[in-house]
């Protein structure tokens, strides 16, 4: 079973805030925040012209998606992410599980709070859908500039693609420590290229520059609603990883990431921008890849090279994106225990999880196998990204009300804003579910299914084991005394931390001995990122021997049961690993037709329980010092 239970103490801690230079945390905000969203160029405004719901590469609409591209960067990472949103972090840190921690703190017991946590859950499963698209679509868009360079080489596009793919895969076990070092300035370079590329288009049509002005976006809708309505569906492709400003805001901090996209990214993003569509102006046949043919034809293959790596260091940024938001599902009690690999000595959030890194691979070589060109992999990639913004949305809107107190008159125009912006560029995209939406949403809804049934069934076997739990002061009064005490100590994990552990029951029916100092451990995850160390362990004396110890962590901090009990004062003898036993209970669970879930829900979380990873390996118990007691559960 799963000895951890989430509690909802509010902790007064201070924020855990980067302590490096500013240009230092800049540097590295660029190599790996703006990553994705740096690459959408690559794709962006070719998918708006030849994508599904293709348009005319005429004035019109070359100015009208232009305005949209701009207006969007400015209202959605601008002002949503880096004014708004990044205001709600949880303790330092951010993304879907931390927003979603931060407010359960604050409308628990609420009515609302059922549909909070779905939302968060929600916007966690469409993030694995965007983990497999993104290092699909980016690697394989800056491969097929290929293509471009040499119309021979078009053969080599997938299988290079998938070379690549599974070569970053299998370098995630040896960490990326070393690779990390050299991300910042790869992608510096990258943004000057992009920035390069853009002067030299705009200075050929400088006209291009009035596309700044919204009125052309308006006049796109009065020349053709329809097809501008279908538009934002490829044009919202534009700003795929504002996403990731929010969630690694925990790793450089809001000002940095903030300062970061406004003195660089989004200036260099626009130039290029408007260098493509310069470029469209004067070439509409450019369209096919208006991205590499604003090269020369002598720099074609060497963008190729540049735009290679920019892709690779943003599939990188993604791939761990999703092993730390599995580690906070598992640690909030989402998913089963995974094995986890720290891959950094020095850095503990640098982490490998070896079953999420070759579902992930597998399921990105078949995406790109089965798609064959970004075309199709765009037209799947913007329902995850729109609808993480609108869980994201509405969930900074309960934050406006509930913890910012923000006045209804100031709070109401801003979160209406973001409803509709983001619900247009939703319904737009579900235009293209039969193109390829259909994807991201099957993968959401797999691993809904999974993080809700692990969740609720968790809750389903806690209760069942409470059914014939017996409080400790009981047990002491009743029985203890009456027991052979041997020498030496024992811990017994509880997921209560109130009542005797089931594995204590069978240890006293089949040996009927107890050892002279007994620990009852539970360990708690709290709903911030991390817990003070000094705070770590609160214990409890109960006389004959019996202590009750909980040790608190945050949902980011690594478990280590030994190394926190042995600083844990308790009455008797000095903790002694050499002389402590641990005892784990392990249900065989058994499928009813009990009330509870589904009996597929059922079989599915026994399956997911008898297949997690063993609590000795996951609280790093010694495997010499560990006994582990089986009894069977109907669930």
């Amino acid at each position: 079973m799963n000895n951890i239970s989430v509690t909802a103490e509010p902790v007064e801690t201070a924020p855990q805030l980067p302590k490096e230079p500013l240009p230092t945390l800049m540097l590295g905000a660029i190599g790996v925040v703006f990553g994705d969203i740096g690459t959408s160029p690559l794709y962006a405004m070719k998918e708006s012209f030849i994508g599904p719901h293709p348009l005319a590469a005429d004035p019109v609409h070359i100015f009208g998606v232009l305005s949209l591209v701009f207006w969007m960067l400015m209202m959605v990472v601008t002002f949503k992410y880096v004014a708004v949103t990044m205001r709600a972090h949880n303790k330092g840190e951010g993304g879907s599980f931390a927003l979603l921690a931060l407010i359960s703190r604050t409308v628990e017991g609420g009515k609302w709070t059922a549909g909070l946590v779905t939302m968060g859950v929600l916007a966690a499963a469409l993030f694995y859908g965007d983990a497999i698209i993104t290092p699909a679509i980016s690697v394989l868009s800056a491969v097929e500039g290929l293509a471009v360079a040499e119309a021979g080489l078009a053969p080599l596009i997938l299988p290079v693609s998938v070379g690549i793919l599974i070569g970053l895969f299998l370098i995630q076990a040896r960490g990326t420590a070393r690779v990390g070092a050299i991300f910042g300035p790869v992608v510096l370079v990258y943004f000057a290229t992009l920035a390069v590329l853009g002067v030299t288009n705009i200075m050929a049509r400088p006209e291009i520059l009035g596309a700044l002005n919204p009125v052309w976006a308006v006049r796109f809708f009065e020349v053709d609603p329809g097809t501008a309505f279908l538009a934002l569906g490829s044009v919202v492709l534009a700003v795929t990883g504002a996403e990731a400003l929010y969630a690694d805001m925990g790793h450089f901090g809001r000002k940095a990431i903030g300062i970061s996209w406004l003195t660089l990214v989004y200036p260099c993003l626009t130039l290029n921008y408007l260098g493509q569509g310069a470029l469209l102006l004067g070439n509409p046949q450019a369209v096919s890849n208006p991205f590499f043919l604003m090269a020369p034809e002598w720099a074609r293959l060497p963008l190729v090279g540049i735009a290679t790596l920019a892709t690779i260091i943003a599939s990188q940024a993604v791939i761990s994106g999703a092993f730390s938001v599995t580690r906070q599902a598992i640690q909030l009690g989402f998913l089963p225990r995974l094995s986890i690999l720290h891959t950094s000595a020095k850095a503990a959030g640098q982490i490998y999880i070896p079953v999420v890194n070759w579902t992930l691979l597998v399921a990105v070589v078949l995406l790109v196998v089965g798609f064959q060109a970004s075309t199709g992999l765009a037209a799947a990639y913007g329902i995850a990204v729109t609808g993480t913004m609108f869980i994201t949305t509405c969930m900074v809107g309960v934050a406006m009300f509930r913890i910012w107190k923000w006045k209804p008159i100031v709070a109401w125009p801003v979160i209406g804003l973001f409803v509709v912006i983001d619900g247009v560029y939703f319904a737009s995209n579900l235009t293209k579910f039969v193109d390829g939406g259909w994807f991201p949403l099957l993968v959401a809804a797999v691993v809904f299914v999974v993080l809700t049934t692990w969740s609720s069934g968790r809750r389903i076997m806690r209760e069942r084991l409470a059914e014939g739990a017996i409080p400790l002061a009981v047990f002491i009064k009743s029985t203890a005394g009456s027991l052979h005490r041997i020498r030496g100590t024992s811990v017994f994990m509880a997921s209560s931390a109130e009542t005797i552990p089931s594995a204590m029951l069978h240890n006293i029916k089949h040996n009927q001995v107890l050892h002279e100092r007994v620990v009852i451990l539970t360990v708690q995850i709290e709903e911030v990122p991390h817990w003070p160390p000094e705070k770590r362990s609160v214990v409890t004396r109960h006389g004959e021997g019996f202590n009750r110890v909980v040790l608190r962590y945050g949902f980011m901090d690594e478990i280590d049961v030994p190394h926190d009990l042995a600083n844990t004062p308790l009455a008797g003898a000095p903790f002694n690993l050499m002389t402590t036993s641990f005892f784990l209970g392990r249900q065989k669970l058994i499928a009813s037709k009990r009330p509870g879930m589904a009996l597929w829900r059922e079989r599915l979380f026994a399956w997911m329980n008898k297949n997690s990873e063993s609590a000795m390996e996951f609280f790093k118990l010694p495997t010499n010092r560990v006994v582990e007691l089986g009894s069977q559960l109907e669930i």
